[in-house]
């Protein structure tokens, strides 16, 4: 059979005829764009897995009428059927199942290989917003050119996966008259909350790859780095290659230069480019002076900043910093990326395994659980007494931004809200300078909500007002969230009662070493309930930290504002079962696999809490139990459902029954016998 011959020149002729005709500013394979884009194109991953090198057929960068401007990438192809490679979701599919770039689809594929390309500029550039248009063809049996057209937008919204914008026969959509309409239209595309969720996890296990292999990097091979060190690299690498729209352009690779000029070193650089960043997120200026300070310890230190071979050691993990983690923390993901980041970089360190308890990250679908039992909204005023790398104020901005979204639907409002909610209705306290940072890291990458993340001792220095700006008023909490350090006094329940004691309203959801609710803080427990209800006890699964820590955990949910009276009705669940099977594998694609509807699990344990026992679905009462606590006891908080061992009048007809079925049957059966021997 003869080779089909590709008919990419004609493709690429008769769209380049398109363009000139509509006299657009386009520049072809070998030609440069501009400086940012063109780097970021040879520093990507080739789309056969080398370095560099990626060349789309045809790039652009058009304006809209508000000034924006939006680079495109067209990618050309010239055989049938290689316009798209789409995976079991309808997604683009440049991923393998193990989370590993696809290459075969990207090399073969044209919308595949343009959404490659966008990808490149979301993770070096400042551009957020990329359009990638992929166009094939083939000859029919009349040699005539027939072809097909895909338009796809790729952004920080959809996490660099890419949506279909609409069908296109030409690419008229990009002339000047029609550009505007085209980029209304894909503002107004939207993903549904399940799609953004499944794009989530899929992006967080990617993350998790990454942050293990660049940790393992300069564990290995970077010496002389403290762990604090290399916390406080990470988050100056990212603050400074974020770069703020039409401001501060982010810092690239080759701006380093590894010079021992004073002033001009690779630390000093960067240095400068964190404080324009920090001025054009408009922080308090305290605050501001705080992260500078905290950084320039690192960043101008004389080793880090030494060349060697013509490169400091600071460029070059400046630079595996920006390879690795790039594309992930600039497509917008509401995830706990500090999070990640801190355990994994904590992973390595040489702390006692109580220490490490101390420190360990909240599951992010736990986070999840203990924000929607705390019943928070978009007018929630949520607090944490010690806040780590802030994971479960992240996953309470996400309840809240995700209730404001499906409640306003003027867009001006909704933008007013969202700055309210990340400006004035967050607060968390965290005493460790290492991790205060990343919790920084974290609210700024979630689009700065690290107005009010203090660095205090909740327990000694804090009275209840706002961090910043506003430290006459008291901030009004009424949603308290916690994974306290256990080590703590009481457990950590000493962190509990003193948030309690200075809420007037509202509900609290905190995941603790279960021996709190058994005897280890009897006197605060008992302080507690003074002044809030206890509302549920619930009992989390012993491998919830695994590898991290093996200790029984429980939830406890609290409405502030109200004494426990001794007839109030506790709701004791047993989650020991929450449909997820966990490994803790250092190779595994995914370590956290749903096994038995957990999804569904978790979002019944909150409506029980919330409506009682009508809600029991997949659980039963064996697992589920209402009962009660004495609020002068405080070791009574860890009940389960008890167990039935005195017989009832039911269980004694059934077994009267049983045992006159049994004899029914044995008589038969002796009968059978006896006639059997008689030969009847």
């Amino acid at each position: 059979m003869a080779k089909v011959q590709s008919v990419e020149p004609n493709i690429a002729d008769l769209a380049n005829g398109w363009l000139k005709s509509y006299k657009l500013d386009y520049k072809l394979e070998q030609e440069a764009l501009n400086t940012e884009i063109d780097s970021a194109l040879n520093d990507y991953y080739s789309k056969n897995g080398g370095s560099g090198g990626n060349r789309p057929d045809v790039k652009l960068l058009l304006q809209d009428k508000n000034l924006n401007k939006y680079p495109v990438l067209i990618e050309y192809k010239g055989y049938k059927d290689k316009l798209v490679k789409l995976n079991s979701d309808g997604k683009v599919a440049n991923r393998t199942s193990k989370n590993k770039p696809d290459f075969k689809n990207i090399n073969s594929y044209a919308v595949n290989g343009a959404v490659h390309y966008a990808n490149a500029l979301l993770h070096y550039t400042s551009y957020s917003d990329i359009i990638a248009v992929g166009m094939t063809g083939f000859k029919d049996d009349s040699d005539n050119i027939n072809y097909n057209i895909g338009v796809y937008y790729v952004s920080k919204s959809n996490f660099g996966i890419g949506q279909k914008v609409d069908d296109y026969t030409d690419l008229s959509f990009l002339k000047k008259e029609n550009f505007d309409n085209f980029i209304k239209k894909i503002k107004n595309l939207q993903l549904p909350q399940n799609e953004i969720e499944k794009l989530k996890e899929q992006r967080e296990r990617e993350i998790n790859a990454s942050l293990v292999r660049l940790n393992n990097d300069i564990y290995q091979g970077e010496k002389g780095l403290s762990e604090s060190d290399r916390v406080y690299l990470v988050a100056a690498a990212i603050i400074a290659t974020l770069g703020v729209p039409n401001r501060v352009a982010p810092l690239e690779k080759s701006e380093l230069k590894s010079s021992m000029e004073k002033g001009n070193r690779d630390g000093d650089i960067i240095l400068r480019k964190i404080e324009a960043f920090l001025d054009e997120k408009n922080l308090p200026e305290e605050k501001k002076e705080l992260i500078v300070r905290t950084l320039q310890n690192t960043l101008t230190t004389d080793n880090i900043n030494k060349a060697e071979n013509g490169e400091s050691q600071l460029k070059r993990v400046f630079t595996k910093i920006v390879d690795d983690l790039g594309i992930y923390y600039k497509i917008g993901l509401t995830t706990d990326f500090a999070g990640k980041l801190f355990n994994e970089m904590y992973s390595w360190l040489g702390f006692s395994q109580d220490k490490l308890n101390d420190v360990v990250l909240t599951p992010s679908y736990v986070a999840t659980l203990l924000v929607k039992l705390a019943r928070v909204n978009k007018d929630s005023y949520v607090w944490d007494f010690a806040t780590g790398s802030a994971g479960l104020l992240v996953a309470a901005m996400n309840e809240m931004l995700i209730d404001a979204k499906a409640k306003i639907k003027s867009p001006d409002d909704l933008a007013l809200k969202s700055s309210a909610i990340k400006a004035n209705q967050l607060l968390g306290l965290e005493i460790l300078p290492s991790v205060y940072m990343l919790a920084i890291l974290n609210m700024i990458l979630m689009g700065d909500g690290s107005s009010n993340i203090l660095n205090k001792d909740s327990l000694k220095d804090f009275n209840g007002t706002y961090g910043y700006g506003k430290t006459d008023k008291q901030f009004p909490a009424d949603a308290f969230v916690l994974n306290p350090p256990y080590s703590a006094q009481g457990n950590g329940m000493i962190f509990v009662e003193k948030a309690l004691s200075m809420m007037n309203k509202g509900y609290a959801a905190i995941i603790i070493q279960n021996s709190a609710g058994s005897g280890k803080a009897i006197e605060y427990n008992k302080k507690i309930l003074k002044h809030s209800t206890l509302l549920a006890s619930i009992k989390m699964p012993v491998d919830l930290f695994m590898g991290k820590s093996s200790v029984q955990t429980n939830i406890y949910v609290f409405r502030v504002g109200e004494e426990h009276h001794k007839d109030d009705i506790v709701k004791f669940i047993d989650f020991s079962n929450d449909g997820y099977a966990r490994t803790n594998r250092k190779k595994a694609s995914n370590n956290l696999k749903d096994i038995d509807c957990a999804k569904e699990r978790y979002q019944e344990v909150v409506d029980l809490v919330r409506f009682g026992k009508s809600k029991l679905n997949i659980f039963t009462e064996k697992e589920y139990y209402e009962g009660y606590i004495d609020p002068e006891n405080g070791a009574d908080w860890n009940q389960s459902a008890p167990i039935e061992i005195k017989p009832t009048l039911k269980d004694f007809n059934k077994t009267i029954n049983d045992y006159l079925s049994w004899e029914i049957t044995s008589l038969l059966k002796n009968q059978n016998i006896e006639d059997n021997c008689l030969g009847k």
